[in-house]
């Protein structure tokens, strides 16, 4: 993407919900589309272009075979019918945070809102790692809950804090995910992307003594039914 290679792309642009690029190969030359914004999705497609083109795969059909790739949880937009938009990441570790808001923030048209934890009985030094990346990059974080597993859900929380008081970003912290969701919702300004970071496909929420269901799409359209009046 940044220097001459057997693969390359160029003249890329990125769009709110997909990324478009040209691209220049030994086997395929065109322009290309793929419904997942950001720059890692270009690389990730240029793989994918070079695979296929080793294994004789027309220009034709690889162009259509990457404009209908849909990862749930990978940059979704959660239609709101609002004048800001709420993605879906499951970005759980630093480099993967990194990347989403680095390309959110390419064409954010106004405050990137990012609400995210870290999850329990995994990796503690990388909290504080996501806690600075967040709050470099974002205008705005909200520290919450992800899995805590069989770990107290603050605790992890205040892992995180150490990392953004670094930063001096403005923040806050709720610890109930759907709380930090709503809060995320009522308090949205107009042309806000508020990035749901961590759970991504996932639909459920695992405690030290129980799992719960959690569809994060669900709760952004029930929390905005309640907001109207309609739930």
């Amino acid at each position: 993407m940044t220097k001459e290679a057997d693969i390359k792309a160029y003249d890329i642009v990125t769009h709110p919900d997909s990324v478009e690029f040209s691209v220049k190969s030994p086997w395929v030359s065109g322009r290309i589309i793929v419904n997942i914004p950001g720059r890692f999705t270009v690389y990730n497609a240029l793989g994918a272009i070079g695979a296929c083109g080793l294994m004789g795969v027309s220009t034709e059909k690889i162009a259509s075979g990457l404009s209908r790739v849909s990862v749930p949880g990978r940059a979704e937009i959660v239609e709101t019918g609002r004048d800001f938009t709420v993605m879906i990441d499951y970005a759980h570790s630093p480099d993967s945070l990194e990347n989403i808001l680095t390309t959110v923030k390419g064409y954010a048209p106004s405050r990137v809102v990012c609400l995210f934890g870290c999850g329990g009985d995994r990796d503690r030094t990388k909290r504080p790692i996501m806690g600075e990346i967040a709050g470099r990059l974002a205008d705005f974080v909200i520290l919450t809950s992800d899995n805590p597993r069989s770990e107290d859900p603050a605790s992890i929380i205040d892992e995180i804090e150490t990392g953004i008081r670094k930063t001096g970003a403005e923040y806050v912290k709720i610890t109930d995910r759907r709380k930090a969701i709503e809060y995320a919702l009522r308090n949205a300004k107009p042309r806000d992307i508020i990035l749901l970071a961590g759970k991504g496909h996932e639909t459920y929420q695992q405690f030290k003594d129980k799992i719960i269901h959690f569809d994060e799409r669900e709760v952004v359209k029930e929390i905005l039914g309640q907001i109207d009046g309609c739930v």
